[in-house]
């Protein structure tokens, strides 16, 4: 084989490298935390109060059965109107996400059952609102 053949060969080795890496790169997902970051963004001063006025009350509780997800609300705050959501949020797949609206008994317990969850490790994003005063809370849960 002549160095004109072998230059040849070279050539036709880096293109074919080169549409792998473009074919790849091609079909990645990329999963965003947000879709409405920036509006998440200006929103985010009341994420901070909600850390604040929940680390004023007792640390919320998060644990789980072989059916169910159980979270523990702070007792300061049992018999309190409230409303919020649960987001799992999952940071590989988004596809796994769940948000859920919050309905805590009049113990302050919420229940989830793990069939709506996919068995993988989530991030617990807990947002409520009592009255004027917002609360937040993250929790990190394993679906076994």
């Amino acid at each position: 084989m002549n160095w004109g053949n072998k230059l040849i060969l070279v050539f036709v080795v880096f293109v074919g490298l080169m549409g792998v890496l473009v074919y790849k790169s091609v079909n990645t997902k990329y999963d965003l935390v947000s879709k409405d970051y920036y509006k998440d963004e200006l929103r985010y001063q009341d994420k901070i109060d909600g850390m604040a006025n929940a680390a004023k009350v007792s640390d919320v509780a998060v644990s789980q059965d072989a059916a169910n997800v159980f979270v523990d609300f702070p007792k300061e705050l049992n018999g309190s109107k409230s409303e919020g959501e649960a987001w799992f949020y999952c940071a590989t797949d988004e596809s796994k996400d769940k948000k859920i609206p919050l309905q805590a008994d009049a113990s302050g317990r919420q229940v989830f059952a793990k069939n709506q969850l996919a068995k993988t490790h989530y991030l617990l994003k807990l947002s409520w609102k009592i009255g004027a005063n917002l609360y937040f809370a993250e929790k990190q849960v394993t679906i076994k």
